[in-house]
């Protein structure tokens, strides 16, 4: 099921309304940072953190947690929660496609380029994987090199490795 991102045009420059709530599981420290009612950013661990003060979370924030513990726990495929996740219009289109990719399977960048129309841009695709704001949400740890290789992951390849094993692992 493909999720269509929220448009917050509006609140781009109001940066005070955002909210940081942290949480630490055995994978790591996380940070989920919500903004009008949409979930902006995940960090995840092996990512520096933001310095920002923690909050005390609201509903949305605590769905996006337990969410994610789901996914961890490999008891959950697909995310529900709002995402409004910002970038240029070609990163857009790329997290777009991203969320094509079923759970446990892979693309290369390549075939993500191809898929948007610009064969030539196996690079650029490579480059909003890496900006990506919103990793698990967006499953930018499912694409690898045309050759199967594992390529670079903002909080790791460790992290990489472990995501899509647990992908791999589930029935």
């Amino acid at each position: 099921m493909q999720k269509e991102f929220l448009n917050n045009e509006k609140t781009r420059k109001n940066t005070k309304m955002r909210k940081y709530y942290f949480w630490e599981n055995s994978w790591g420290q996380f940070c989920l940072v919500e903004e009008q009612q949409a979930i902006i950013q995940l960090y995840l661990p092996g990512e520096k953190m933001p310095a920002e003060e923690g909050c005390r979370p609201d509903a949305l924030l605590l769905d996006g947690v337990s969410q994610v513990e789901e996914y961890l726990r490999g008891e959950r495929r697909e995310f529900s929660v709002p995402l409004a996740p910002r970038g240029t219009i070609f990163q857009l289109q790329v997290w777009q496609e991203l969320l094509s990719i079923p759970y446990g399977e892979t693309r290369s960048y390549q075939h993500c380029a191809v898929k948007l129309g610009r064969p030539g841009a196996c690079r650029a695709v490579g480059m909003a994987c890496n900006r990506n704001p919103l990793p698990l949400f967006i499953p930018c740890h499912r694409v690898l090199a045309k050759n199967g290789a594992l390529q670079g992951f903002r909080a790791g390849l460790d992290m990489k490795i472990k995501l899509l094993q647990l992908e791999q692992n589930q029935p």
